[in-house]
């Protein structure tokens, strides 16, 4: 006997909800996807450094203050990454605070903070030492890289032996703590260019050469470099971008700096603070009412697993593979391996005795029509195998459920008048939509919030090839929304 499955194909919440925004949702013709992407600094000082590619521009940053909110104020950035918000901010006289879950982006950020500090005489001259000294005599096994599965093999044997003297070096023989912040910053950032391996969205890739098994493509990632050619372009680019001076003859740094000698190259009239941790663990105990702008970008729900792509940096900082599995697991929902936070997320908040807000951010999520639609749908596609991952489901609703808490938040902590100004793209499975611009304003105003405005970019971003032949060409919105409390 054959049983009839019904599936569930109105799309009536969806609907409802995107005339409930359609008014508010504005091309801007001065955002691009350079501008909202690193793409436009990636070749500017301290970006161009380390390419934390999940980061937006600075300019950004500077245009939606500029444009949003003239005045300076208390921001705060939830989802800080390799805090681009919070100097770039900060540079305008903000006070500027930024929570990072990722310890990657926390020592980004932190090597910036010394970069401001930093007397870049003294700096200079010790790049000036490092670019001619053999590191052999100071290995050390104390410096050595604990390795997880995942990195195991990633350098060549004498790349990785030169890079275990570096940092032995540097931590044994650089006395001023910023200067050896940065030399040792310096090693941070060229792991990917002296290893087998090419951050590659999800994962890593592995060049042929490195030993491990081979698909049905081998992967050539080019010219790998030496640790020496390495750590001296970037000591070198490094210190330029420091200082300003270079004698082109011998490619050794000036250390005439006249009236400049010894000065950091910015200075903040308040520095960023930064607090490493999950938001959603932090932002409950922030008080009510004391932040005038958040200005952010959430990991998007799009499956990209940072703990992976960012592995080499994770094990440089001290990472072992319980480490990592965890952090996977501390950070927002964005993978299909991430498990619910309910159970956490309700001890949290009893805890704190905040029992009744914990109720009121469920019953909101659940309320959620146009995503409780979502979802049914892509349930009945994972029932019909239609999912590359059955997973994909309780990513999705995993998101939008930490999501929620976040923007619960964000409403309790703004000051009245304030912003909420966030960077998200728009996601697609299976050939489903999923409007993330309108079910988070949907919360945010569920939640007090009133959404001026949803501002798209005039190019979108397109499906895959594979999915074009099966759903043919659509784009998906990038977005900016402007939140405000009244």
């Amino acid at each position: 006997m054959t049983v009839a499955i019904s599936f569930r194909t109105s799309r009536a919440a969806r609907d409802a909800l995107y005339r409930q925004f359609e008014g508010r949702i504005a091309l801007n013709p001065k955002l691009d996807r350079q501008l909202v992407s690193y793409q436009a600094d990636k070749e500017t000082p301290f970006y161009r450094w380390f390419k934390y590619r999940e980061g937006f521009t600075s300019r950004l940053v500077q245009y939606l203050l500029e444009e949003i909110r003239p005045g300076p104020g208390v921001l705060l950035d939830p989802f800080a990454g390799s805090g681009s918000a919070l100097f770039s901010s900060a540079t305008l006289g903000w006070r500027s605070c930024g929570i990072e879950v990722l310890p990657v982006g926390v020592y980004a950020m932190e090597a910036r903070k010394a970069a401001s500090r930093v007397d870049t005489y003294l700096f200079a001259s010790i790049v000036n030492h490092l670019k001619h000294l053999d590191f052999a005599p100071w290995y050390d096994e104390e410096y050595a890289l604990k390795h997880i599965p995942i990195t195991r093999g990633a350098f060549p044997l004498d790349t990785e032996r030169e890079l275990v003297s570096y940092i032995a070096y540097c931590n044994t023989q650089i006395e001023d703590k910023d200067a050896r912040k940065l030399a040792l910053y310096a090693s941070f950032c060229i792991l990917e260019d002296i290893s087998y391996t090419r951050k590659d969205g999800q994962y890593l890739r592995w060049d042929y050469r490195c030993g491990r098994s081979q698909g049905m493509r081998p992967f050539d990632k080019g010219r790998i470099l030496s640790f020496g050619e390495a750590i001296s372009a970037k000591l070198d680019q490094m210190a330029w971008d420091l200082t300003g001076q270079r004698t082109r003859t011998t490619g050794q740094l000036a250390l005439d700096f006249g009236e400049n000698q010894g000065c950091p190259i910015t200075t903040y009239a308040y520095e960023p603070q930064i607090l490493q941790g999950s938001c959603l663990d932090i932002l409950p105990t922030v008080p009510s009412a004391s932040i005038d702008t958040f200005l952010t970008s959430p990991p998007y729900a799009n499956r990209y697993d940072y703990t992976r792509t960012y592995a080499l940096e994770l094990v440089y900082l001290g990472a072992t593979r319980e480490d990592v599995i965890r952090l996977r697991q501390n950070m927002l929902s964005c993978t299909v391996e991430n498990r619910a936070k309910r159970a956490y997320m309700e001890n949290l908040y009893r805890t704190l005795h905040r029992a009744a807000d914990f109720e009121r951010v469920e019953i909101a999520f659940q309320s959620q029509q146009a995503l409780q639609e979502v979802l049914s749908i892509l349930d009945e596609k994972r029932v019909r195998n239609e999912l590359n991952n059955s997973n994909i489901v309780s990513l999705v609703r995993n998101y939008f459920y930490e999501m929620c808490f976040v923007i619960y938040e964000m409403a309790r902590i703004l000051s009245p008048g304030g912003y909420v100004i966030m960077v998200n793209d728009n996601v697609r499975y299976a050939g489903e939509e999923v409007h993330v611009d309108l079910i988070l304003s949907g919360m945010a105003e569920q939640f007090g919030l009133v959404t001026d405005k949803i501002w798209t970019l005039s190019r979108g971003k397109g499906n895959s090839s594979q999915q074009m032949g099966i759903h043919g060409r659509s784009e998906l919105r990038k977005c900016i929304y402007i939140w405000r409390r009244p």
